[in-house]
């Protein structure tokens, strides 16, 4: 499985060894406020963790633990992924979906590890873009996935809630 490091941070596929600290990163409603609506339970995240080591496994790809190299803190989650998710227009090409713990949001972290992830997408996937899907009122994420060159191209519905779907040409 594939390894990222860059300045600051390692990332590495998600393992069942993260499931304490992604437990206090998803368990934050600060985190996940744009993303679920609510902190999630543990039995939720460990549903999560094995869903994110089984698509390793199955894709060669998927969710990166991204942490500091310096003291190992957890930043975030970072990943290229294929949920095929249920809505129209159906994702077409992979998917980037990313996530910073709020105390890390503002130092360009995020910006670091989407990146290393997109350019090991532009490396070593065949696909011509990738795509996203942020909620409309998430503007960090709309002002990252800008800075990383994603552009709207829809908006959709994703259970129940409105999506601005994006994508990035691959360089």
């Amino acid at each position: 499985m594939t390894i990222l490091v860059t300045d600051r941070l390692t990332l590495t596929p998600v393992q069942a060894s993260d499931f304490p600290d992604l437990c206090a990163l998803f368990g934050d409603p600060a985190f996940t406020h744009h993303i679920f609506g609510r902190g999630l339970a543990a039995e939720e995240v460990w549903f999560r963790t094995l869903r994110d080591i089984g698509h390793w496994e199955a894709m060669g790809y998927g969710n990166w633990a991204a942490r500091l190299r310096d003291g190992g803190d957890l930043v975030g989650t970072f990943g290229v992924l294929h949920y095929k998710r249920e809505m129209t227009p159906a994702f077409d090409a992979p998917e980037l979906g990313w996530g910073a713990a709020p105390r890390f949001q503002g130092r360009g972290m995020a910006f670091e590890a989407l990146s290393a992830a997109l350019a090991w997408c532009d490396d070593s996937l065949d696909a011509p873009r990738t795509v996203c899907m942020i909620s409309p009122d998430n503007a960090p994420s709309h002002a990252l996935a800008a800075r990383a060159g994603y552009t709207p191209y829809a908006e959709t519905t994703y259970k129940d809630a409105t999506v601005v779907l994006l994508e990035r040409l691959a360089r």
